[in-house]
């Protein structure tokens, strides 16, 4: 609403985008007092009276105090612009520091995406509908006790869901070539075969660290695990004995009796 002598307070408010409450408590402490009265006692302000609201809202995004404020507007001899200099480096301050943490905040959202646990859906993306959840209950039942368990927990704790795609292709064409090579009838003891032996154990090393002497132990548990056994079966027949008969040729070869391993 406007008079003849200017605008009501919930028209200024309305304008300037505050609330009428707080331009009665500015007019209270003298920092922006309407100059006009209607005869019914309303406040009424003027061209000026506006101008100085909008002054005083423009200090306040700048940080500056209501006390402060009403120095800068009313005291001759206060320097305006010796103020504004000063919280012009205050704002820069702040802005720098702003733009720190928004760059510590995109850091930590990148490192949380990255070691964020797959899901059960990102598990059947990556590794086919085969997968089963509780072979993890499984094999934590089997193996948790043991340093491999707690090394192969902090391991995978840090791979992001690229990481598991890079494993996967790996096993995927460590197996290929490991069918390949018992399909061309490639000598278990010969070089070519050692080098996918070698492979197969850098496969295990990336979750923990695996001795020739333990990857024995464990290429003879596909023998009678069912499950692996089917799995290595199904890309080709007898490539499970294959397999495990390359691994103990590569051990020897390295001074490692098959006979006597141990998990170590």
């Amino acid at each position: 609403m406007t008079t003849r002598d200017g605008l009501t307070v919930g028209a200024v408010a309305a304008l300037v985008g505050v609330s009428v409450r707080t331009l009665h408590h500015w007019d209270r402490i003298g920092l922006a007092p309407a100059s006009g009265r209607t005869w019914s006692d309303y406040r009424v302000y003027d061209d000026d009276d506006v101008a100085r609201i909008h002054r005083i809202l423009v200090y306040r995004e700048l940080g500056f105090p209501l006390a402060q404020i009403g120095d800068l507007l009313d005291d001759p001899d206060v320097d305006a612009d010796a103020h504004l200099t000063r919280q012009r480096e205050l704002l820069v301050g702040r802005i720098s520091h702003l733009q720190e943490m928004v760059s510590a905040v995109d850091r930590l959202k990148e490192a949380m995406a990255v070691n964020a646990p797959l899901t059960p859906e990102d598990r059947a993306e990556i590794f086919g509908t085969d997968w089963k959840e509780e072979w993890q209950d499984e094999a934590e039942e089997r193996w948790g006790d043991t340093p491999q368990w707690e090394q192969s927990q902090q391991r995978t704790r840090g791979m992001s869901k690229d990481d598991w795609r890079r494993v996967k292709a790996g096993t995927d064409a460590l197996n290929a070539d490991l069918a390949a090579a018992k399909r061309a009838g490639v000598d278990p003891a010969s070089p070519e075969a050692a080098t996918l032996a070698e492979r197969h154990r850098a496969s295990i090393g990336e979750f923990y660290d695996c001795s020739r002497s333990m990857q024995v132990l464990l290429v003879r548990m596909y023998r009678q695990d069912e499950r692996y056994a089917e799995s290595y079966e199904k890309l080709e027949p007898g490539l499970t004995e294959w397999l495990i008969a390359a691994v103990e040729a590569d051990a020897r070869a390295h001074g490692v009796d098959p006979d006597t391993a141990t998990w170590e």
